[in-house]
């Protein structure tokens, strides 16, 4: 069964890095949600309700199986999205524990903006480190009583953080925190993050073949290090005039530390069937897709490729040749890529001084006949 029997043959969607496309069955959970049991989780007592509840603790658990990680260590909890959970672990970090915060010249604004803000807060200097070509942190770095942010896969070229394991060791014995941007991990490089021992985890969903929701999945000891000031309905037990109780303080509801107010429940429940879909995939197709794109790429003399390594997600820019336009060409022939800076401002412009890219990444929903058309494309744009 073809579960993105939706698309046409004239769609050629090259942009899973900023959002993949969903399969019918995710669809589908979410659509069941609203024709069966739309209800409020954590609230009612009547059955549509307690239907929700069954089924978002489902999903919880099965964030954490994905990444191999124990339930007796680690939470899972929902957001909007990666960069609200980022900004909400580092908004509620409390002052006078760590001595400074780093985070490196290949990230997201994601990570990269929030560390400025968080430093400002703490009164704390921040250090922007660079990466090595493969993607690894070089460990002869002083992370004493640091908070470390990086990112685990890079938006802009697929480079890995293939010393995360290593890394998390050194930080935590200089007794510092790691804290990871996985949105491009999860749904194709799970395996770099599984049995992690990273202080906490943020990914979105719908970088996964899941609806629009954010992740957290963060360690039970990094809780004695935030300070609640983000609060509302959902994450209490009882309130009185002028104090209150948190329901995380119960194990069973740790999972509400951070999740003030209604949470998408649908959306939630979906992610279930994301991964449970995502857990049945073979990446074969991908893997070779990926090899053919970066090979054509890389043999065109006028193309200007940022990868050093075979990607499902690939940078470039062509000489002589507006990135904007060439991404407008494409649009005409029916193929949606992405151009500019890809929310990496700071290396693209300001460290690698590049005019802005063009960013193919491809996706499980993407077929032969995909690679075929965006290659004859450039061939006629380059004049081949």
């Amino acid at each position: 069964m073809n579960d993105f029997g939706y698309l046409s043959d004239s769609d050629v969607y090259l942009d899973a890095a900023c959002q993949s496309l969903r399969p019918q069955p995710v669809i589908d959970a979410l659509t069941d949600y609203y024709h069966h049991f739309n209800s409020c989780g954590e609230r009612v007592k009547y059955s549509w309700g307690k239907t929700t509840d069954q089924k978002v603790a489902l999903t919880r658990a099965k964030v954490l199986k994905f990444l191999k990680l124990s339930p007796r260590d680690y939470f899972t909890s929902f957001t909007l999205n990666t960069t609200y959970g980022l900004n909400l672990i580092l908004s509620q970090i409390k002052p006078g524990l760590f001595d400074k915060i780093i985070t490196s010249d290949l990230e997201h604004n994601s990570p990269f903006l929030a560390t400025i803000a968080a430093a400002k807060r703490l009164a704390i200097p921040r250090q922007v480190i660079s990466r090595q070509p493969d993607g690894s942190i070089d460990l002869n770095q002083d992370f004493t009583n640091a908070i470390v942010v990086l990112g685990a896969v890079s938006n802009v070229d697929g480079r890995q953080l293939t010393n995360l394991k290593d890394l998390t060791k050194v930080v935590h014995k200089s007794g510092g925190i790691l804290i990871l941007d996985a949105a491009q991990a999860l749904a194709h490089n799970a395996d770099l993050l599984a049995k992690t021992e990273a202080d906490a985890i943020c990914a979105s969903a719908h970088k996964m073949y899941a609806p629009s929701l954010g992740i957290i999945v963060s360690r039970k000891d990094l809780l004695p290090k935030l300070e609640t000031s983000f609060i509302g309905g959902g994450m209490v037990d009882d309130a009185q005039k002028a104090s209150y109780q948190l329901s995380y303080e119960n194990d069973d509801h740790i999972h509400s530390r951070f999740e003030a107010g209604l949470q998408a429940w649908g959306e939630i429940i979906a992610l279930g069937t994301a991964i449970d879909w995502l857990s049945q995939q073979n990446s074969k197709n991908l893997q070779s897709y990926s090899k053919s794109n970066f090979d054509f790429l890389r043999g065109q003399p006028r193309v200007k490729l940022l990868n050093q390594a075979i990607s499902p997600t690939i940078s470039f820019h062509v000489e002589n040749l507006d990135s904007h336009l060439l991404g407008a060409a494409l649009s005409r022939e029916g193929i949606m890529v992405r151009t500019g800076y890809f929310c990496a401002h700071y290396y693209l412009d300001h460290v690698l001084h590049l005019p802005p890219l063009v960013r193919v990444s491809l996706g499980l929903h993407n077929r032969p006949s995909d690679i075929a058309k965006f290659q004859t494309a450039m061939q006629k744009v380059l004049g081949v």
